[in-house]
C-alpha cells in the first residue's frame, strides 16, 4: 500500500508541473517562462521539478505529445457520415476551443521549431494531417457534387487552408498583442480564422454549401456570428 501511494504522488506533481506550465506558457510565452518560474508558481522546489523533467524542453515536449495525440484524434473525419457546410463551421469552432488552449504552440512556433528537434519534425507531421483532413472535406464536397475544382485547385485551396490554421493566431498576436490573453477577444479571432477558411472554399462551392455560406457572409456584416452559419447556434460537434 505505502508503494501505491508513493508512486501516485509523484505523479500527480507531474501532472501538476505540465498543468501550470502549459497555463504560464499560454499567457505569459513561452520564451518568458523558466523552470524557476514554473517551479515558483508550483510552490516547488526547482529540484522537485527536476525530478520530474531534465529541462525546460522537456516539460514541452510532454505538452506537445498531449497536443498531438488531442489534434490527431480530432483530425479525422467520421467514416459514416458526409458533414454539411453548417457542421464543417461547427467543426472549426470547435477546434479554435482547442488551440486556444495550446496557443503558445502557434504564438511561439518559428522559436520553437528552430531550436526543438522533436517539434520540428512532429509539427511538419501535424501540418500534413491537416492538410490530408482539408482534402478529405474538398473531396467529399466534389463528390457530392457540391464543389467544382481541378485537383491542382483543390492543391492550392488546402495549401491555403493550413497556412490560415497553422499562422492566424501568430498574425492575431502581430495585430492585438494586448488582448492576446483575452479569451473573448481571442475567440472571436479564432472565429474569424473560421470564416476566412470558409472563405477560400466559397468560390468553388455550389448548391446548398453555397448558399450556406451566403447566409453566413451576410450574417457576419451584421453581427459577427458565433454559432453555425444560417442558424444562430453555438453547437460544435465533434467528429
Amino acid at each position: 500500500m505505502e508503494t501505491k501511494q508513493h508512486s501516485t504522488g509523484p505523479r500527480r506533481t507531474r501532472d501538476r508541473i505540465l498543468e501550470v506550465s502549459l497555463r504560464l506558457f499560454n499567457e505569459l510565452g513561452e520564451p518568458n517562462v523558466t523552470t524557476t518560474t514554473i517551479a515558483e508558481e508550483l510552490e516547488i522546489s526547482p529540484g522537485n521539478l527536476y525530478y520530474h523533467f531534465r529541462n525546460k524542453d522537456d516539460i514541452i515536449n510532454s505538452i506537445f505529445v498531449q497536443f498531438e495525440q488531442e489534434i490527431a484524434r480530432r483530425l479525422k473525419l467520421p467514416d459514416d457520415h458526409k458533414a454539411t457546410l453548417d457542421e464543417t463551421w461547427g467543426y472549426l469552432q470547435y477546434m479554435s476551443e482547442f488551440l486556444w488552449n495550446y496557443r503558445f504552440l502557434y504564438r511561439d512556433i518559428n522559436d520553437l521549431l528552430a531550436r526543438n528537434r522533436m517539434l520540428e519534425l512532429n509539427f511538419k507531421r501535424i501540418v500534413e494531417q491537416k492538410r490530408h483532413f482539408a482534402m478529405d472535406i474538398c473531396h467529399q464536397f466534389i463528390e457530392d457534387g457540391e464543389m467544382e475544382a481541378t485537383a491542382e485547385q483543390v492543391d492550392v485551396i488546402c495549401t491555403n487552408i493550413v497556412v490560415i490554421a497553422t499562422y492566424w493566431l501568430s498574425f492575431q498576436f502581430v495585430q492585438h498583442p494586448r488582448q492576446y490573453n483575452d479569451q473573448n477577444a481571442i475567440r472571436d479571432h479564432l472565429h474569424g480564422a473560421s470564416y476566412h477558411i470558409l472563405s477560400i472554399l466559397a468560390p468553388y462551392l455550389r448548391g446548398k454549401p453555397r448558399r450556406a455560406f451566403d447566409l453566413l457572409a451576410v450574417s457576419r456584416s451584421n453581427d459577427p456570428p458565433i454559432g453555425a452559419p444560417g442558424t444562430p447556434s453555438n453547437n460544435t460537434p465533434a467528429p
